[in-house]
């Protein structure tokens, strides 16, 4: 039985995200992610100003009458949300946790989806793969994957990028779309990162809180590591600790960035204290540019 709080909180993202689907986002998903190419789909009599090259001379020469092929994008994408879940997504100290804000994201990208008839699956993850929901259409589905994003309680605590890659370049054979969504406070997954990104269309997403970079001054503060249980006490007050942990956060910062550039994936920067929206418009005009209208979502060309 899900909870009365779960299915209030789904209602309400599916109504932001529906709205934000049919205003803005529904014409920029389109443009940026196409089909993945053109198929066969009939034959028809040959009209002046038709390219030859498309004439069909079997059945031209059965008919004794010139026929052309005629194609038609072919349309359906695979949409995969890689989700991570680890213990640090449950951080937020403004209007909601990271682990909300993931999930209303998705419920953005996944309406998106639907509306133009793609196929959308998820993959949860922490230190280990935890809930896979095989991609599939229709908005009773996407409303599943919505639930699973806010009511999944992980049984893991760190985060394993590198497993969860591997085992999605595993299980999804197709090329697809994969949104990589996470705060990305892992190590060691540089290798698999180019090798989905090879395969697939890949974008990171970055989700962060303000607090995660800037400490207020309390003095001697407690802090705890969600994911590994450490705890060590650290004056705020030292502005010599402030600096080093301002310059370290920013050195992890830049490293990502370098990374993805490095690899040519796409990254979308997010936050529990901003709307999301900015960074989504942002991120589609900027596909939208570059890729013109020779781009398919099986890979860069």
């Amino acid at each position: 039985m899900i909870p009365r709080e779960i299915i209030r909180k789904i209602r309400r993202i599916e109504i932001r995200t529906k709205r934000l689907v049919d205003e803005v986002f529904s014409g920029e998903y389109q443009s940026v992610f196409k089909g993945r190419g053109m198929e066969f789909s009939e034959v028809r009599e040959y009209l002046p100003g038709d390219d030859v090259r498309t004439i069909d001379w079997n059945v031209t020469a059965r008919t004794g009458h010139p026929f052309v092929k005629k194609f038609e994008e072919e349309r359906e994408l695979t949409i995969m949300f890689l989700v991570d879940a680890s213990a640090s997504g449950g951080f937020g100290t403004v209007a909601r946790t990271k682990a909300e804000l993931i999930a209303e994201l998705c419920a953005l990208l996944a309406f998106s989806a639907t509306r133009n008839n793609d196929r959308v699956g998820l993959v949860i993850f922490t230190d280990r793969v935890e809930k896979v929901v095989p991609p599939r259409k229709g908005r009773t589905h996407v409303l599943r994957v919505v639930r699973e994003l806010l009511f999944h309680r992980p049984e893991g605590r760190g985060t394993d990028i590198a497993g969860a890659l591997e085992y999605l370049t595993g299980v999804v054979r197709r090329h697809a779309i994969v949104f990589l969504v996470s705060d990305f406070l892992a190590a060691d997954y540089e290798k698999r990162l180019s090798v989905a990104n090879r395969r697939y269309d890949l974008i990171a997403v970055e989700v962060a809180d303000p607090r995660e970079d800037e400490l207020p001054r309390l003095g001697l503060v407690e802090m705890e590591d969600p994911e590994s249980g450490e705890r060590v006490v650290v004056d705020t007050g030292d502005r010599a600790f402030l600096e080093r942990f301002h310059e370290r956060r920013a050195r992890e910062a830049e490293e990502r960035r370098r990374l993805f550039r490095r690899l040519g994936v796409d990254s979308i920067n997010v936050s529990t204290d901003r709307d999301y929206v900015e960074p989504l418009e942002k991120f589609f005009r900027t596909r939208s540019r570059r890729a013109g209208p020779a781009v398919s979502a099986g890979g860069r060309r």
